[in-house]
């Protein structure tokens, strides 16, 4: 049985400016039947939500440009937190930053280094709440 066989595979959006890790990111969430488009910083970030539609983020908060931050941000003010749920991946792992991210409407948070099954278990919860809700 091919992909093509099974569900539709799901939009999700890659977002970091390393290219080791959105190359692992990358072909991680590809394997698993995910269609995936990425950006290098938070400024691309915005362009490929809006031309890509993805059905859920990946996101980085230290970036050249726009940071995570910054994205979330701008996507809290135009409504699309809910539409586009949204798993923080990055180095920074304090309690602010955390707190931070959630407050701006990120569903998820996961420190670097991280484990390929538990990447793959936070997007599939990511894409398995219905749109819009939470």
């Amino acid at each position: 049985m091919s992909l093509a066989d099974g569900p539709r595979a799901r939009r999700v959006l890659v977002v970091d400016d390393d290219p080791n890790i959105v190359e692992l990111i990358v072909t991680r969430l590809s394997i698993a039947g995910h269609e995936t488009r990425l950006a290098r910083n938070g400024a691309d970030a915005l362009q490929r939500l809006a031309d890509f539609r993805p059905e859920a983020m990946v996101l980085d908060i230290n970036m050249p440009v726009l940071d995570g931050f910054g994205v979330l941000a701008h996507m809290k003010a135009q409504g699309l937190t809910a539409r586009t749920p949204t798993l923080v991946l990055t180095a920074r792992n304090n309690r602010e930053d955390v707190a931070k991210a959630v407050q701006m409407g990120a569903r998820d948070y996961l420190s670097k280094p991280f484990d390929d099954a538990q990447l793959l278990q936070r997007v599939g919860r990511l894409l398995a709440r219905p749109r819009g809700a939470g």
